[in-house]
């Protein structure tokens, strides 16, 4: 299948116009890898049996901050379009910033208290960033369902939040993060690190997984204290067993610098206390080189995760 390209505004309406409902769009930034796959996949699934789904590729000026690497962002059109007719998409939509932003864009989408932490508190601006391209998208395509992945948590969550305060109308579909063979999180900015920084960025990963086998070691056992906060699975002891893994990758040769490790409320986003019970997400952020990388697990206290 070979999808539409739509480079302007004007021609994204056009080729909509023509879709049959329900309509799924898929928002990225281009240089489509395994993981994009998957929501492709998914936006497949949703969109069955007559519908169809829209790819947006736009690298977002609005979400990256000074010194970050928007001129380098990896962009292969080409490729992306190749991918996107191999799941199935129906149309690709890959504007200039021009043709979304014409005049700039002095009104932006805030993201509130819940987007100026951990992300939002490393990179001032960026969630504002990428609620209002998600927004303008929205509007532009008129999709029913919007498909997001797990991986960038965080956004996933404001996503949410704007699309049910803001009355949108429509649906946000989550798909599980994707991983590549050794158990880095797929990304885009994976293509810039070397062999040797791919080695320590296993730690994110690695890192997470001890914090769930914390929790799991202590699943069956009894707790030593009545709130669980004492107990080998509780908050503090997951939060312990990660970065002893972050903190052996500092010295590691290139090393990872940890920009943040912390356990949130998966609604709010709010760190969580020892004495907590419940699900929680253990959000990581860290940089290797010059790539930096995000991760994240679900963990449950109080019980089985």
């Amino acid at each position: 299948m070979i999808p539409m390209l739509a480079r302007t505004m004007a021609g994204l309406a056009a080729a909509r116009a023509c879709l049959p409902s329900p309509v799924v769009l898929v928002p990225t930034m281009g240089a489509l890898h395994d993981g994009h796959r998957a929501l492709l996949r998914r936006a497949i699934q949703l969109a069955r049996p007559r519908g169809s789904v829209v790819v947006s590729v736009f690298v977002n000026p609005l979400q990256f901050g000074a010194g970050e690497d928007l001129d380098r962002y990896p962009r292969m059109l080409e490729r992306d379009l190749a991918v996107c007719g191999e799941e199935g998409a129906a149309v690709v939509f890959a504007p200039d910033p021009d043709q979304m932003y014409p005049s700039g864009q002095m009104i932006t989408v805030s993201p509130g208290a819940m987007g100026r932490v951990l992300e939002g508190a490393s990179r001032p601006g960026f969630f504002d960033g990428v609620l209002t391209v998600v927004l303008k998208l929205c509007h532009l395509v008129g999709p029913q369902t919007v498909v997001f992945g797990e991986k960038d948590a965080q956004q996933l969550a404001l996503v949410r939040r704007m699309t049910a305060e803001l009355n949108l109308g429509v649906e946000i579909a989550a798909v599980p993060t994707v991983r590549d063979p050794d158990g880095l999180a797929t990304s885009s900015r994976n293509v810039y690190l070397s062999a040797a920084e791919r080695v320590t960025a296993l730690a994110l990963p690695r890192a997470l997984r001890a914090a769930r086998q914390a929790v799991e070691h202590a699943a069956g056992a009894e707790l030593t204290a009545e709130d669980g906060s004492g107990a080998a699975g509780g908050p503090a002891a997951a939060l312990a067993a990660a970065r002893a893994v972050l903190d052996s990758a500092a010295s590691a040769d290139p090393p990872l610098m940890t920009d943040y490790l912390a356990l949130a409320d998966p609604v709010t986003f709010a760190q969580i206390d020892a004495g907590y019970t419940g699900q929680a997400l253990l959000l990581a952020a860290a940089t290797v080189g010059k790539t930096r990388l995000i991760d994240n697990a679900s963990l449950t206290f109080g019980g089985r995760s």
